[in-house]
């Protein structure tokens, strides 16, 4: 069983910065996609950004040049800088990791931590 623990949100003001991080733990494959996701109230979960234990990353495009993903293999762990936050990033994020060539859907996720981004 694979667990996810993540930390590192908050309240910030627009123009802000925050950093998120996600510990993994249990049984994991070497080979593996690790990223986040984000949903508003009211709206679908979204892809945020991904990145694969080689270090290919995607990202969404409304967080192209804000956001920065990048992971310690050694230490199971992601992370996901948030720099010049808008209102609109306002969301629960959540950690995901999956398989590489599954649906992340049907891989793991973490609890969620907010992310509010208000004056």
């Amino acid at each position: 069983q694979v667990q996810l623990v993540e930390s590192g949100g908050g309240l910030v003001q627009p123009g802000g910065s925050l950093g998120l991080s996600c510990i993994a733990s249990g049984s994991i494959f070497r080979i593996n996609v690790m990223g986040w996701y984000r949903q508003a109230p009211g709206k679908q979960r979204e892809l945020v950004a991904t990145i694969s234990s080689g270090g290919g990353s995607i990202y969404a495009d409304s967080v192209k040049g804000r956001f920065t993903i990048s992971r310690d293999n050694a230490k199971k762990t992601v992370y996901l800088q948030l720099n010049s936050l808008k209102p609109e990033d306002t969301a629960v994020y959540y950690c995901n990791l999956h398989w590489v060539g599954s649906d992340p859907a049907s891989g793991y996720w973490g609890q969620g931590t907010q992310v509010t981004v208000s004056s």
